[in-house]
């Protein structure tokens, strides 16, 4: 009986560090973290947009269109690096961007974009972080890749590079579009 109050939480134990270690060693990348959203429609929405509060952008006004959803913060220290690869990426024009800028305030974001450079069509503020959660947004910056039909087809956890958006975001627009 002493010896099998040793061997089960030996056991126990042992199962857990294989577990541990398959995470460890089986090269997860953390960015891509499966998001139960993936090819489902996107949330619900109807944001004001950052720069013009009087105009408000929503879900169904997007469909129709591959368009990309940036999920950013002018308090976000990620966002300042993976910005000016998304400034350069909006200059090819393969898609409308749309900023989500998560639980900010107005007027530092928007002196954010104007000191940085804007990449985006239209920026929607979302002051409270509501549509955010909607998206299942884990923090910023967040990146997701929206179809004509108004299906998330991408999810970028982190900040995007350059290998990001020409080895998965492209490729991916000339399925999407093809």
């Amino acid at each position: 009986m002493k010896v099998l109050k040793f061997l089960i939480p030996l056991a126990i134990f042992l199962v857990m560090v294989g577990f541990f270690a398959k995470g460890l060693y089986n090269n997860h990348d953390p960015h891509e973290v499966p998001s139960p959203l993936i090819d489902k429609p996107a949330p619900e929405f109807a944001l004001t947009r950052l720069d013009q509060p009087e105009q408000t952008i929503r879900r169904a006004d997007m469909l129709g269109k591959v368009w990309m959803l940036n999920v950013w913060a002018s308090w976000c220290e990620s966002c300042r690096d993976e910005h000016p690869y998304l400034v350069e990426f909006a200059k090819l024009k393969a898609l409308p961007i749309y900023g989500l800028d998560y639980k900010d305030q107005r007027e530092p974001a928007q002196a954010w974009l104007a000191e940085r450079g804007n990449p985006y069509d239209a920026s929607l503020f979302d002051a409270n972080g509501r549509v955010g959660i909607d998206f299942g947004v884990y923090g910023v910056p967040e990146t997701f890749v929206i179809d004509k039909q108004g299906v998330i087809r991408f999810k970028q956890i982190g900040a995007l590079t350059p290998e990001v958006l020409n080895g998965k975001v492209l490729p991916l627009l000339r399925k999407l579009n093809g």
